[in-house]
């Protein structure tokens, strides 16, 4: 199984951010096997600060980012996988790397009725094809 290059470039980047004294920011697509905290996603995307002082216990593994971070004093586990990575950045430049947002290679099976089969409901638009991630600078 050959391993994708996206969690090795993010780890480069997140390196790179961390040595020049730069803040790491992960711009994230959040769906149902993201874990963050929803009052903070817009228009399906959530920006992290992910340096060393906002976060503990970041892993940065090839198929998910977890770390402990605070949001408005609260502490959360966050869990992002890997394919859900849009973009990691410098705050004070903007330089870094977007990603294709990719879907999981094995899409776990959630709880389903017996009366909703998928044979019986036409697929239902879920919005944009792709998703789009704006520069701030």
């Amino acid at each position: 199984m050959v391993v994708s290059t996206k969690p090795y470039l993010i780890r480069a980047i997140y390196e790179w951010c961390s040595d020049q004294g730069f803040t790491p920011y992960l711009a994230v697509t959040v769906d149902g096997r993201t874990r963050v905290p929803r009052e903070y996603v817009k228009d399906g995307q959530i920006v992290l600060n992910v340096a060393g002082d906002a976060t503990s216990h970041l892993q940065i593994a090839n198929e998910e980012i977890t770390f402990q971070a605070r949001f408005n004093g609260v502490a959360f586990p966050v869990h992002v996988p890997i394919e859900a990575v849009a973009a990691i950045y410098a705050k004070e430049n903007g330089q870094g790397m977007a990603f294709e947002v990719t879907e999981p290679m094995v899409v776990e099976e959630t709880e389903s009725s017996p009366e909703s089969a998928p044979e019986d409901k036409p697929p239902q638009d879920s919005g944009p094809a792709r998703p789009r991630l704006t520069r701030v600078k």
